[in-house]
């Protein structure tokens, strides 16, 4: 019942509404939630109700003052939750009430609900628990007021009381995968993984390198924990990590992380995850190396009298002669050797679109080479996203005085790396079994802020055949296809759909129009992002309004004409600026040094294809690229081939702030590149390869 004339019941109600207030507003704050522990729901009422102390719960007509069923159900429903601060365990009943009558008792709830494990999520169907106060009326017609425990409850802990079963299983099932992956994937097995996708060993490994790199900072964290920790560990990192690592044990990787963990050969590994993941006419670009044939590896080199060469770094300016350089900057000048006059003040450039470029006058290689880099005083290039496959570091040996490795008459060698963090767009359409490395691609994301926008949004296109939409997903007249079709956004979770054309030489002629429809509204108040994403642009757009029932958006219309795409955008949009390397794309860089490939210097020629390499002012490879590959090295070595090709995967190249990296480009690949260059007269040009 509740007393309504007991100035301690009221101060313990205002004690308990303070606490919730401040665990709730926690929850909200960080992306957090409450937990349910594994409590018996009449034992803690009963607990409750046995911690008064004697004489201060009297009966009150047929029941005990402070024996309510309105508080009766709010302990039974939110007595035993408890949310996770700093890895710690707080309950609601972590009040000091100063007060003799119920300190003991929320003394002996709080130790209670501590002593029991958490065992889900806890979510509730009602905006309240509880009830704030009710009347009776007496016979003499006076109104009695009584007060009881309550509590508003936030949106984020509702769901439909028919879907809770289902939302607290899915974080349950997520947390137990999580702690046995924790706990069944060694550290060692995850580290070896990584080392096989950087030597690019594993196929379609570098779709989980970063994926294991979180999972690796996971491990190191839990494994620093009690068992008890532990615990509460992953309940906590459950809300927030996402399926994919969440449930990684689950995966393709993970069993491959499993076998390793257990101690399985690790070539039987990679052959029983290759069976999985590969096609069957697929060959493994890289040899998997072994502990005995590192072993190998080592007396062979020794007897070749090639161990002080095995060891690489990056290059530096200081490396360089002046005979191999075909331009350098001011600040590079004073380390080449040999040495060059000293150049004006460069001046730093604001992003642009390379658009703007579009019609600039076109120069072969060989004649900038021979005709305007003579008279250049600066040399910047616009860096582009689509030059993401063009980073190249240069390699040079440890030891300078090492016997030369290579075909060619230095040491120096030069890697290439296409890697490169996607958009999160483009990782979240890919998590969700979205094709993302198609000729033309089309995605939208909504539901991404605080705001749950619970509306159905549709990706569109009207192609020159065909309308891709949810009720017809594939055009096989031009090979689009939408391949993620999200119906209901769950909460905290961006939903994204993806519509993608594989192949070019299958898709016809014409405009290719795009636009979003909200199929189903359902009080959503926000709008979506979108991506268009082709010849290695992305087109970012945003509509920041709510869409009405029904309602269309165009975003762009794409035009495919003799196999060239063109935009033309309906909404405005940015080209994606993104950071490679430590460099801006879709800005002018300063070159650094600008050289052939070390097969062509010192005026050695047909030694392998010649590269054009422009070194980047503050590029840094942020990979580990190979010391060295089987083409680049001498015929007494190639006949050993497995074993280099083994120590090139093993011998990365060490970390070095003062490398020369940037963007290189093939004499027999087609390319472009477009450059700024600064002598008597400045100009803009595309260098054609």
């Amino acid at each position: 019942m509740c007393t309504p004339m007991n100035e301690n019941w009221s101060n313990f109600l205002n004690k308990l509404s303070e606490r919730l207030n401040k665990m709730l507003d926690y929850v909200e704050k960080n992306n957090s939630t409450l937990y349910e522990t594994d409590i018996d729901k009449d034992e803690l009422w009963e607990v409750y109700l046995s911690s008064f102390p004697e004489g201060t719960n009297k009966m009150y007509r047929k029941r005990r003052e402070y024996d309510c069923g309105h508080c009766r159900n709010f302990i039974k429903t939110i007595g035993g939750a408890v949310a996770i601060v700093d890895g710690k365990i707080h309950t609601i009943w972590e009040i000091d009430t100063d007060d003799v009558v119920f300190q003991p008792v929320v003394d002996a709830l709080r130790t209670y609900v501590e002593s029991k494990p958490i065992k889900d999520i806890w979510r509730h169907f009602t905006n309240t628990v509880g009830v704030k106060s009710t009347n009776e009326y007496t016979e003499d017609k006076q109104i009695i007021k009584w007060t009881h425990m309550y509590t508003p409850i936030p949106e984020r802990l509702l769901e439909r009381k028919s879907d809770i079963p289902t939302a607290k299983a899915k974080v349950r099932d997520r947390k137990n995968v999580f702690k046995r992956s924790l706990d069944e994937i060694t550290e060692e097995a995850v580290d070896t993984v990584l080392e096989l996708i950087a030597s690019n060993t594993l196929y379609r490994g570098q779709e989980w390198e970063r994926v294991l790199k979180d999972f690796r900072k996971y491990q190191r964290e839990y494994n620093a924990l009690s068992d008890e920790e532990k615990d509460t560990y992953t309940w906590a990192k459950a809300m927030t990590i996402g399926d994919v690592i969440g449930r990684i044990r689950n995966h393709s990787i993970g069993t491959l992380l499993v076998n390793i963990s257990e101690d399985m050969d690790l070539d039987n590994a990679v052959k029983a995850y290759e069976n999985v993941v590969a096609p069957a006419n697929y060959k493994r670009p890289k040899a998997i190396f072994t502990k005995k044939m590192l072993e190998d590896a080592k007396k062979t080199v020794t007897d070749l009298g090639y161990m002080d060469s095995l060891q690489r770094r990056f290059a530096e300016l200081d490396d360089i002669t002046v005979n191999n350089i075909l331009f350098c900057n001011r600040d590079a000048a004073p380390r080449i050797q040999g040495g060059l006059d000293i150049f004006d003040e460069m001046s730093k450039e604001v992003a642009v679109n390379p658009k703007k470029f579009s019609k600039v006058e076109e120069i072969s290689a060989e004649k900038f080479v021979s005709d305007v880099l003579p008279t250049a005083k600066e040399l910047e290039v616009l860096f582009e996203n689509r030059h993401k496959k063009n980073m190249v570091s240069l390699i040079a040996p440890v030891n300078k005085d090492a016997k030369n490795m290579m075909k060619w008459s230095n040491p120096f060698s030069w890697a290439y790396s296409g890697n490169m963090t996607d958009s999160e767009m483009k990782e979240r359409v890919k998590n969700a079994g979205g094709a993302v490395d198609g000729v033309l691609r089309f995605s939208i994301q909504w539901n991404a802020n605080t705001d749950w926008n619970q509306d159905d949004f549709d990706a569109h296109c009207r192609t020159p055949r065909h309308h891709i939409y949810y009720a017809s997903m594939h055009d096989y007249a031009t090979g689009g296809s939408l391949d993620v079709d999200v119906t209901h956004p769950h909460r905290g979770e961006p939903a994204v759909e993806n519509i993608t054309w594989a192949d070019k030489s299958k898709m016809v002629d014409g405009e290719y129009e795009f636009f979003v429809r909200n199929f189903a509204h359902r009080n959503g108040v926000s709008g979506f992002t979108a991506e268009i994403e082709f010849d290695g642009q992305i087109y970012e757009f945003e509509y920041d309004k709510p869409l009405r029932q029904n309602e269309d958006v165009p975003v762009a219309t794409v035009t495919l004409k003799d196999g060239v795409f063109t935009i033309k955008e309906k909404l405005p949009s940015t080209t994606s600026s993104r950071e490679i390397w430590g460099v801006n794309t879709n800005q002018f860089v300063p070159v650094t040094v600008m050289c052939y490939s070390p097969n062509y210097w010192d005026e050695q020629t047909g030694i392998g294809h010649k590269h054009y390499l422009f070194m980047l002012n503050g590029c840094v490879n942020e990979d580990t690229p190979n010391g060295f590959f089987n083409e680049f090295l001498k015929q007494e070595l190639v006949q050993h081939k497995r074993v280099f090709e083994a120590l090139g995967s093993k011998m990365h190249v060490a970390d070095d702030p003062n490398q020369l990296s940037g963007i290189g480009f093939s004499s027999t690949k087609r390319d472009d590149v477009i450059v700024k260059v600064k002598g008597a007269t400045e100009r803009v040009l595309k260098i054609k390869f």
